[in-house]
């Protein structure tokens, strides 16, 4: 038992934490364009911050997540609360949006190319050093994380930010009745997701992940 709780307690380290880091500037990153654009909903409510805790979704941020550390049979994954963005409030809303919207993945993917530079630097100037092998592992761990949150969140339905960037280019009468029933449209990619529909990530998500470390490597 002590054995089990010993690899729980290690896969809480190495996913649940970096993935927490990755929700959270994900998050931080839809508050802070909306704030360049005039809104700033997300300040006032104290959601222009890292702290996790206001951040956090009761089943997107620990139920999923932590019945794939306890039980890991399924793809580790989750989400977070929406920052909320007032319209009234932008310049430009439907030019606004798209790029408020476009700000999640976009962060998730920076911060991928990041821990991937952090990848290069340690295999160039520290390649006789074993010290440094399992942090070069949780790294190229951590971009797998942020692919995956990318890819997620760019699916084009309400809610995800994948459907605010289609916007920008649909009708706004056909936003608009998407935006009106995006609960029947939660309700789909819920029951998606809990039948592992979202396996089908894994072929953006490997493809770029193995371009990078390729990159890596160069």
């Amino acid at each position: 038992m002590s054995m089990d709780l010993y690899e729980i307690g290690y896969r809480a380290v190495i996913y649940f934490i970096p993935f927490l880091f990755a929700l959270c500037f994900h998050e931080y990153a839809h508050g802070w364009v909306a704030k360049m654009r005039g809104d700033n909903t997300a300040e006032k409510m104290g959601r222009l911050t890292m702290n996790p805790i206001v951040h956090m979704d009761p089943i997107g941020t620990l139920v999923l997540p932590l019945m794939a550390i306890i039980f890991p049979t399924g793809i580790f994954f989750g989400w977070a609360k929406p920052v909320p963005v007032n319209e009234r409030n932008l310049r430009n809303p439907r030019t606004d949006m798209f790029w408020i919207a476009l700000a999640g993945p976009g962060a998730n993917l920076l911060l991928a190319v990041i821990a991937t530079l952090g990848m290069w630097t340690m295999k160039h100037f520290f390649i006789g050093s074993d010290y440094f092998r399992p942090i070069i592992r949780g790294l190229d761990l951590f971009v797998g994380i942020n692919l995956f949150l990318a890819f997620f969140n760019m699916i084009p339905l309400h809610p995800l930010d994948g459907g605010k960037i289609a916007a920008r280019f649909l009708p706004a009468d056909v936003n608009f009745k998407l935006e009106q029933n995006q609960h029947i449209t939660s309700v789909i990619l819920l029951a998606l997701i809990l039948m592992g529909a979202v396996r089908f990530l894994v072929i953006p998500v490997d493809f770029t992940q193995n371009l990078l470390r390729i990159l890596s490597l160069g």
